[in-house]
């Protein structure tokens, strides 16, 4: 019996899933949805129902909104509804119409979720959406991710209905007397899923009738191999990844290109440390390995820098650089804070050690405003402990600071010259010294 095969399912697979749990049941009107909402409320779950109207078949569209929310008065339980210009957000952010809907319904439901207080969402997915999936992404080229299926369990998300064929949902229907609607766009080619769906699988089922159930034992399969892999992929990050933290500029995930060398397949052990960061152009990271320093690479989240001898992963929120390029200090004592950390100028009677982040000048050879400013091209400076005069970036050199250190390094100078490349080295010419009158202790950090 159907219904009772999912009820074990629900209670061995979800047993967090109990009468204090709310549901948010994301119900399209197709007979996946509405059979699950049947399946749900003879099962005894917490549910409401949020539906979507793409806007997309006109009255159509509009009729199953209605359709549903009349399924959530038979039942008496919560419905929730909105409605999408669904092809001015596709053409908006360059997307299809698929994954436009997709963005859009999902982004709305986590809204309600947290609005209604529901505790997941539920989708209608089944066996063999699984198996399109699978179809689709082997034909588009993937990793062994993409040929895993759909998950039962996704974050806030789950799909009670994964295991259950189409046929077996249609049979439970239709010995039931439970109606649903028929979206006409089912009936298209032009989505590859349907295609898929009308074509690729019923031809395959014909060549071997048992194609669904191999398909599906080869994701299971896979799904095994893929936690094998996680497994290995941790041991490979401890084993090649080792923190790069610095006083004057984001910390990093750095590797060892020569310990990555050695290493019988390193392209693969590139591929698995890095997959998980939002590159995709593998052969540009191949090639970033022999590389010249300062070479980097981007993904939506992260920055990938060759600096010599290592890679240096960075995350990258280009929103979070402020758009100021520097700062002024009026006053010759107090706490100023910025972009740039903190600094901290108070007198000081005695004299102190120069640090990193800890320096003492003379008041009189200052000459305000300061300004706190990154490096310019042509900056130089005259370094304590050294002779003569030195450009920063020659400095920098020296120092073996990657790009991303150089970009996040603020120099703090008055109207005259550089003070202190902060959190490095200072300028001899602002030095306290034993005939100093009025010595300034300086100190910074992030």
């Amino acid at each position: 019996m159907f219904l009772h095969a999912f009820q074990s399912h629900v209670k061995q697979h979800f047993p967090f899933l109990t009468e204090n749990t709310r549901l948010l049941a994301t119900v399209s009107g197709g007979i996946d949805s509405i059979v699950l909402v049947h399946l749900c409320v003879a099962t005894g779950l917490d549910i409401g129902i949020g539906h979507c109207n793409f806007k997309l078949r006109g009255e159509e569209s509009d009729a199953d909104a209605l359709f549903v929310k009349e399924l959530a008065s038979k039942f008496e339980i919560p419905f929730h509804e909105t409605s999408f210009d669904t092809y001015a957000y596709a053409k908006k952010h360059t997307l299809s119409t698929q994954m436009a809907a997709r963005d859009l319904r999902y982004a709305w439901f986590k809204e309600v979720v947290a609005s209604e207080a529901y505790d997941y969402i539920l989708t209608a997915h089944h066996r063999n959406d699984s198996v399109e999936t699978f179809l689709i992404n082997a034909t588009r080229g993937t990793g062994i991710e993409g040929l895993t299926g759909i998950p039962a369990v996704s974050g806030q998300v789950l799909r009670l209905l994964l295991p259950f064929s189409r046929k077996q949902i249609h049979q439970y229907a239709t010995e039931n007397t439970i109606t649903w609607r028929e979206d006409s766009s089912n009936a298209s080619d032009a989505y590859v899923r349907n295609a898929m769906r009308h074509h690729v699988l019923p031809a395959l089922e014909i060549i071997r009738p048992d194609a669904t159930d191999r398909i599906e034992d080869t994701m299971t399969h896979l799904q095994q191999s893929v936690a094998l892999l996680e497994t290995y992929t941790k041991e490979l990050k401890e084993r090649y990844f080792y923190p790069l933290n610095s006083l004057t500029g984001p910390s990093a995930i750095c590797l060892d290109i020569s310990k990555l060398k050695q290493h019988p397949n390193p392209k693969e052990v590139l591929y698995v440390l890095y997959k998980d960061y939002g590159f995709t152009s593998w052969i540009d990271i191949y090639q970033l390995v022999e590389a010249q320093s300062g070479k980097q690479l981007f993904s939506g989240t992260h920055r990938l820098l060759k600096d010599r001898t290592s890679l240096q992963l960075y995350e990258h929120r280009k929103e979070e650089r402020n758009k100021t390029t520097s700062f002024e200090i009026l006053n010759s004592e107090g706490i100023f804070q910025g972009e740039y950390g903190k600094i901290e100028i108070k007198i000081q009677e005695e004299a102190i050690p120069t640090t990193p982040n800890q320096i003492s000048v003379d008041r009189e050879a200052l000459h305000f405003p300061l300004i706190i400013r990154h490096w310019e091209a042509g900056d130089y400076f005259y370094p304590t402990g050294m002779e003569g005069k030195k450009k920063v970036n020659k400095y920098f050199k020296d120092e073996k600071l990657s790009l991303v250190a150089k970009e996040n390094t603020w120099l703090l100078c008055d109207q005259k010259g550089i003070i202190w490349i902060l959190g490095h080295r200072a300028d001899r010419r602002y030095s306290a010294h034993e005939h100093t009158k009025k010595r300034l202790k300086i100190t910074y950090s992030i």
